[in-house]
């Protein structure tokens, strides 16, 4: 069976669990858009599957020295964080470079991060939805991207929304992600507020969005993978419901 669980709040990451019926949870460890020391939850997570986040501002494909090594020691923070959480393994936004940059500078950006970090966790790297010079809205990018990691241990993580607003259709998705992973670890599995190919990383509850809730459903069954909802919270236990039943 598959475990299907939900991002909640770091406060009390087991009860959040508890309420909407998660056996896995995901959560930060302290801001998500700020450049923080990890913060560890002030109750202990027990009973549930663990993944943790790394915060939105972590890029280490950019060519900004100023960005990029800030975000290496904040990567390398939480991942030991979670490690020490006992977390399956870490999330992160593959980044991007600017926009007249040349796209190989991130990819080989991002094979130094392995190069120069010891993994006690899988890294999970997750498909992106905007951005015009992204390292992995496009499963093209996707792909150079894991050629530049050729030979390191690395995960990835699908998240639905950002595949269906990064303009990559969900039908046989997960097949023409695993030619070039050869593994899908993760499912982040959520509607969209927005358009086909729209850029735009707003997520809505199951059946509200404007992805047809079957090829949702398909993309979960052909991973075979952990599912995380990162739906509005009011409507995330229904979400689960909706896909235990149907899964």
């Amino acid at each position: 069976m598959l475990r299907i669980g939900a991002h909640v709040d770091q406060d009390d990451p087991a009860a959040h669990a508890a309420e909407v019926g998660a056996e896995v949870v995901q959560f930060f460890l302290g801001d998500p858009q700020g450049y923080g020391k990890p913060v560890l939850p002030a109750k202990p997570v027990e009973g549930v599957d663990i993944y943790i986040h790394a915060p939105y501002l972590i890029n280490v494909a950019t060519t900004n020295n100023r960005i990029r090594i800030p975000s290496r020691k904040l990567l390398e923070q939480h991942l030991k964080a979670a490690a020490g959480l006992g977390a399956k393994a870490l999330i992160v936004h593959g980044g991007h470079v600017n926009k007249n940059d040349d796209p190989q500078k991130g990819f080989d950006n991002w094979r130094k991060v392995f190069e120069r970090m010891e993994c006690p966790i899988p890294v999970l790297i997750e498909n992106t939805a905007g951005g015009g010079n992204a390292m992995a809205r496009k499963l093209e990018r996707i792909a150079r991207l894991w050629d530049a990691l050729d030979g390191f241990d690395v995960g990835f993580c699908l998240d639905t929304c950002h595949a269906h607003a990064g303009g990559e259709e969900l039908v046989d998705l997960v097949d023409r992600v695993k030619a070039i992973t050869g593994r899908i670890d993760l499912v982040h599995c959520n509607d969209s507020r927005d358009d086909f190919d729209s850029g735009a990383d707003r997520h809505a509850n199951l059946g509200q969005g404007k992805i047809d809730s079957e090829l949702i459903l398909a993309v979960c069954r052909a991973a075979g993978a952990p599912i995380v909802v990162e739906t509005p919270a009011a409507g995330q236990a229904d979400d689960i419901a909706f896909l235990r039943k149907n899964l």
